[in-house]
């Protein structure tokens, strides 16, 4: 029978504080963001750390900018208003804000913070961070010249995750707690197009959108607070002969009404969701239920067909915050029931196609 990639858990890393997200870093490291104020580097060879950033407030959100011809690699943070560049090639192990290459004012006020949902995105040239606010403001930074732009529309509460659309010059997409996605025109700061998730019958959950990500072909998957993900493949780019189709088009198409689903695939809130290939994704509920699932072409007239491959649990963590994806690692932050800090570690490994519930908890 054809194998399927499946991660085992295998590693368990502790810090005092909660992991509020995750990012991978410069070739083999990881990122991590602490409740507490820090943020630490992590070598993914040795599960060391090999720098750390002290004395902020609590970090919200993380991400790296690759080096390029006009600067070195960049790591940049969230912490409450404020977004913060640190450049890390540095000798000194314990960085803090005086190290500081850049730190911009995106927040209106202390109330409008970057939202502790949400990781800052770069697009792909690494010239560009989205960010989102927890008034629903959603906001670009020019990294070259450091000017913060707002859009001039956004949600009605707090937006939780914001992607930038992938092959497409200026165009990204958010969600937000009221339910809705938006995509954003970045010529004209004005969200042009949106869509809202349905209510799902019987809930005690509303259908916030909790997560949201976009495959390198254009489909995109959003997670909610009810545990459904809403799947749109209008926007997909074919990578087969004459796949220009979707190119030629003015603006991504991925949140029209056609080609759109939303599945019900856990029993919680999906806190994260992730990508691993254009029609493959991952998803983490808040108490670490990890669900493998492939998006399939629509029989008839239906919409796509969202399948599960695998299902595990996490063994460590009692509520999970972030997950992200490095290399053949997959990786899980969050909290035990004490509130200190976790790490779980998952290795990808090839697993029988008919093996699609086995649990791995074990370090």
């Amino acid at each position: 029978m054809a194998d399927e990639k499946t991660y085992i858990s295998f590693k368990t890393l502790k810090i005092p504080a909660q992991v509020t997200c995750l990012a991978a870093g410069r070739a083999g490291q990881l990122l991590v963001g602490s409740d507490d104020g820090s943020v630490r580097i992590y070598d993914l060879s040795t599960f060391k750390v090999v720098k750390a950033i002290r004395g902020l407030a609590s970090v919200s959100s993380v991400a790296w900018q690759p080096q390029n011809a006009s600067h070195p690699g960049c790591l940049w943070l969230a912490s409450g208003r404020s977004v913060i560049a640190i450049t890390t090639d540095t000798d000194e192990l314990i960085l803090t804000m005086s190290d500081a290459r850049v730190k911009l004012e995106v927040g209106s006020d202390d109330n409008d913070a970057v939202n502790e949902d949400c990781q800052l995105t770069m697009n792909k040239n690494g010239n560009q961070a989205a960010f989102c606010l927890d008034s629903g403001g959603v906001g670009v930074i020019n990294l070259c010249s450091n000017e913060v732009s707002r859009m001039r529309n956004g949600h009605d509460t707090v937006c939780g995750s914001v992607r930038f659309v992938p092959n497409r010059l200026g165009e990204l997409v958010s969600g937000g707690y009221d339910s809705t996605l938006l995509h954003f025109d970045l010529t004209s700061s004005y969200a042009f197009i949106g869509a809202t998730a349905p209510p799902s019958g019987l809930t005690m959950s509303p259908p916030f959108i909790l997560s949201l990500d976009i495959s390198s072909t254009g489909i995109l998957a959003a997670g909610t607070a009810d545990g459904h993900i809403y799947v749109g493949t209008s926007g997909e780019r074919s990578s087969g002969a004459g796949g220009g189709r979707q190119n030629r088009r003015r603006k991504w198409e991925g949140l029209r009404s056609d080609g759109r689903v939303l599945v019900e695939v856990a029993q919680g809130p999906v806190t994260a969701l992730t990508f691993t290939s254009p029609r493959e994704l991952l998803t983490c509920t808040l108490l670490g239920s990890v669900t493998s699932h492939e998006i399939c072409e629509p029989v008839g007239d239906s919409g796509p067909i969202v399948r599960s491959l695998w299902n595990r649990n996490a063994g460590d963590i009692f509520k999970v915050n972030a997950m992200v994806v490095c290399g053949n690692l997959l990786i899980l932050g969050g909290f035990q029931k004490d509130g200190a800090g976790v790490i779980e570690i998952w290795e990808e490994m090839s697993t029988n196609t008919t093996d699609t519930s086995t649990k791995a908890n074990q370090e």
